[in-house]
């Protein structure tokens, strides 16, 4: 009987930690891609410059956005200074919602807060997660 138990534990980890390396998987490729865009004009994005201008930012914040976005999201993806990481992306995602998106309510159809939002209580509850899910 003690078995049984100590077994649907172990399997019910596994599933926990499948799915938060999931979750670390699609958020860190959102991020490469986003960032990507901002920062290089990849997936016809607009550049650091065009970026910049366009939310009235001063340029060298929209090459900083785009460089934050796609370090961090190879520190996620590579599980390397995950911390780090993840302090610069509350950062920006903090400065995407009060700057940009909260103007256009919640939904993120109309250009709103709830993309952004998601994100950000993502990486802000990470540190929050029991000791054995931090290294995922």
């Amino acid at each position: 009987m003690e078995f049984e138990h100590v077994k649907r534990f172990a399997n019910h980890s596994a599933r926990t930690d499948v799915a938060l390396l999931a979750l670390r998987i699609a958020s860190g490729l959102a991020f490469f891609y986003h960032g990507g865009a901002i920062l290089f004009g990849m997936f016809g994005g607009p550049g650091p410059e065009r970026f910049a201008i366009d939310h009235r930012f001063p340029v060298v914040l929209g090459y900083l956005i785009g460089l934050a976005q796609v370090a961090s999201a190879i520190a996620v993806l590579a599980g390397a200074f995950v911390r780090l990481a993840a302090a610069a992306l509350i950062v920006v995602m903090l400065g995407a919602i009060f700057l940009v998106h909260l103007p256009h309510g919640f939904d993120v159809s109309n250009g709103g807060i709830e993309y952004a939002l998601t994100q950000l209580l993502l990486y802000s509850l990470a540190s929050r997660f029991p000791a054995r899910l931090k290294g995922l």
